[in-house]
């Protein structure tokens, strides 16, 4: 959930059609997995408010979004994670199935989303067997996905069918912009037109 100044601090509180993005992300995904984990540093509250265990960076001064996924990694009951931006309303029904899919096939560490020629580090299906290669990576001061993502045997799943699915709206503008676009005509999608 990040601190990226006011507006994603307030991305919880930013409502397409009506309803937090934070929800539509939930109903996407939720079908895709047996339980759902949101990390978040502020607003616990309000984030327990969907029904969903909320986790806190164990990491103190927030060190950036490897400090959530330590935190989901170590609260995590399953052997796989997968991370979703609750910015990014419109991730594929079939994302969790197509990461998997590409781990078992090639006996890799974690698998990531790919669209056209972007690297989609935040949607990513992750082994929680990495948790203390991640607990070193950190203690070591490392800081970046990226980083940590090239230590470790990955996965990219192209997502081509689907590019515009990893979107996310990150400010007023990227709001405005989905819900006037063709997107938005899109079942499922939380920019849709109540009929």
């Amino acid at each position: 959930m990040g601190s990226g100044g006011a507006w994603a601090a307030s991305t919880r509180a930013c409502k397409a059609n009506g309803r937090p993005l934070v929800q539509w992300v939930l109903e996407r995904l939720t079908p895709q997995v047996d339980n759902v984990l949101i990390s978040a540093n502020q607003n616990l509250p309000s984030y327990a408010e969907f029904g969903c265990p909320v986790v806190a960076d164990r990491i103190p001064d927030y060190v950036g979004p490897l400090a959530g996924l330590h935190a989901a990694l170590s609260r995590a009951s399953t052997p796989l994670l997968v991370t979703v931006p609750c910015d990014s309303p419109f991730l594929p029904a079939d994302l969790v199935q197509r990461l998997h899919a590409s781990l078992a096939a090639e006996g890799v560490d974690l698998a990531v989303a790919r669209a056209g020629d972007q690297v989609t580090r935040a949607f990513c299906l992750v082994r929680r067997e990495l948790l203390p290669q991640l607990e070193a990576f950190l203690a070591s001061g490392g800081r970046r996905l990226g980083l940590w993502h090239a230590s470790l045997k990955l996965a990219e799943v192209v997502f081509d069918d689907e590019a515009d699915a990893f979107s996310n709206i990150n400010t007023p503008e990227d709001l405005a912009h989905y819900e006037r676009s063709p997107r938005a005509a899109w079942q499922g999608n939380p920019c849709e037109t109540p009929h």
